[in-house]
């Protein structure tokens, strides 16, 4: 039997490309068109790799499930996850490796650049253009975003991001990738990188459907909570107050005993 020997893992992680181009395809003359301009801004084979998931007979994967194997599977530095009717125009590959860096220079955190987003309750960034012909411009860039439009967005690979397992459907994955990377510690960011994108978006039905699920999944994901380890006992809270209240030792005596007589061990247990 051959020994397995041991392998180090060097400091710096390396890839196999420079940028991985990710798409979920429904019609494939407009993924072509897509694909060959980005080619012609720079995304060639030598430092580009091309992913695609076949949704064009049937839906082999809805949006959460495909872009997670995206993210397993890409073997570039970067992962650019986009739809297929954007064409790259005004910028080129240069124009984002600028972009790259210059986010870098002032947040080693960033995990998420896009070219558009929504800021914050009141204010949005859209810096691209409509297939109209329409030119959408935010004149602060780069601004850091709580979410990103689902149109364009690239990825750090070595962040190790991922999409909620529990959401299925083609709506909101640019919102909850955003919200998974800021609970992971790192940051997103709407840039200067203006493409033409022939979609204004679609709110449907299932987008509301979606939304509601989405609503109730982050109810329950970021909840108030005591938590017990091996060695210890606490309360976490994104209220201020209630995490000071819920870390007495008299209310974590209060809550130990809730559980004691309610919650015993043999709750937990799944029946094989």
């Amino acid at each position: 039997m051959l020994a397995i020997e041991p392998r180090k893992i060097e400091s710096k992680q390396i890839f196999e490309f420079e940028f991985s181009v990710c798409t979920l395809v429904t019609a494939k003359d407009e993924y072509n068109e897509m694909c060959n301009s980005f080619r012609r801004c720079g995304f060639t084979s030598d430092v580009c790799e091309y992913l695609y998931i076949d949704n064009s007979k049937e839906n082999t994967f809805d949006a959460f499930a495909g872009l997670n194997r995206f993210l397993n599977e890409a073997k570039g530095r970067y992962i650019i996850l986009c739809h297929q009717d954007i064409l790259l125009e005004r910028h080129d590959i240069n124009d984002l490796r600028k972009r790259i860096v210059q986010v870098s220079s002032f947040d080693p955190y960033w995990a998420i650049l896009a070219n558009a987003g929504g800021i914050n309750l009141k204010h949005t960034a859209m810096h691209l253009i409509r297939g109209t012909g329409d030119h959408l411009t935010e004149k602060n860039l780069p601004l850091k975003t709580a979410t990103v439009d689902e149109n364009f967005f690239l990825v750090r690979n070595d962040s190790n991001l991922s999409l909620s397992a529990d959401l299925t459907g083609f709506h909101l994955y640019g919102t909850d990738i955003c919200l998974i990377a800021d609970i992971l510690g790192y940051n997103s960011y709407v840039i200067d990188f203006k493409i033409i994108h022939k979609s204004d978006g679609n709110a449907d039905r299932k987008f509301f459907q979606l939304k509601k699920i989405y609503i109730k999944k982050y109810n329950r994901a970021l909840r108030s909570r005591f938590i017990g380890t091996t060695i210890t006992r606490f309360y976490i809270s994104g209220n201020k107050v209630l995490s000071v209240l819920g870390n007495l030792r008299f209310v974590l005596f209060l809550a130990r005993q809730y559980y004691k007589l309610f919650r015993p061990k043999r709750k937990y247990s799944r029946k094989v």
